[in-house]
């Protein structure tokens, strides 16, 4: 949805809940227009315009802000509304030395899973087939969200639980680093062939190969993406 102001944000579900259920579903809306850039890095918004869009009272629209500045995406200002964080490049670069940690970590359990991880390694590949497609389209965007759903797959099967929710407000940071940038980067080619090797070494059950692979791949596309924010010279 776009108003008169330039205000995009996902339509948020609209069902008879409590007011815990419609906080959940303004954050889940926000969170998804930020992860997307739909609401750019910069972009400012007041609470108000927000609950209006999204077709709820505002104390919904506030708790959900209050969630997104915690995980550092907004920041509330006094008596004007809230402004989408710029990403930094430090503290990007810091988000990506914590993501590969988990992530490797996550490899290495799941690889040791063996035939239980095959439903996980298939939707991978799937992801991952997915992401080749939208590059030949020139379809930025969706490559984007194919790679977070090869990711996400990875840290989400790797039958850690306390792990996995670790990992979320990294991968998102990481999400919306891609979704900026996609456009501005170098055709990302590479990152199918990375991902391949990713799932043979999980596919063979060789834990330290797949950590070693899902941190080269990591810290490459990391540079990439500091690269075009200007953090890594060229």
């Amino acid at each position: 949805m776009e108003d008169e102001t330039g205000l995009r944000v996902r339509p948020a579900p609209r069902p008879d809940q409590p007011r815990e259920s419609l906080a959940q579903a303004a954050y889940t809306a926000l969170k998804a227009s930020i992860l997307e850039t739909l609401l750019p890095p910069g972009h400012e918004a007041t609470e108000q315009a927000i609950a209006d869009q999204l077709g709820m009272s505002r104390t919904p629209v506030h708790e959900a802000v209050l969630r997104l500045q915690h995980e550092g995406f907004l920041r509330v200002l006094p008596r004007r509304g809230v402004r989408v964080l710029p990403i930094d490049p430090t503290d990007l670069r810091e988000t990506y030395e914590v993501l590969i940690a988990l992530e490797g970590a996550a490899a290495a359990r799941l690889a040791a899973q063996g035939g239980a991880a095959a439903g996980t390694l298939a939707g991978m590949a799937d992801a991952t087939a997915e992401m080749a497609g939208a590059l030949a389209r020139g379809d930025r965007r969706g490559w984007a969200a194919a790679d977070d759903r090869f990711h996400r797959s990875l840290i989400e099967g790797c039958g850690n639980a306390k792990l996995a929710r670790l990992a979320q407000t990294a991968a998102d940071q990481a999400q919306r680093a891609r979704s900026a940038t996609a456009a501005l980067r170098a055709d990302p080619n590479s990152s199918t062939a990375e991902h391949a090797a990713i799932l043979a070494a999980l596919r063979s059950g060789r834990a330290e190969e797949a950590r070693a692979a899902v941190a080269a791949h990591r810290r490459r596309a990391s540079e990439e993406i500091l690269r075009v924010l200007g953090a890594v010279p060229a």
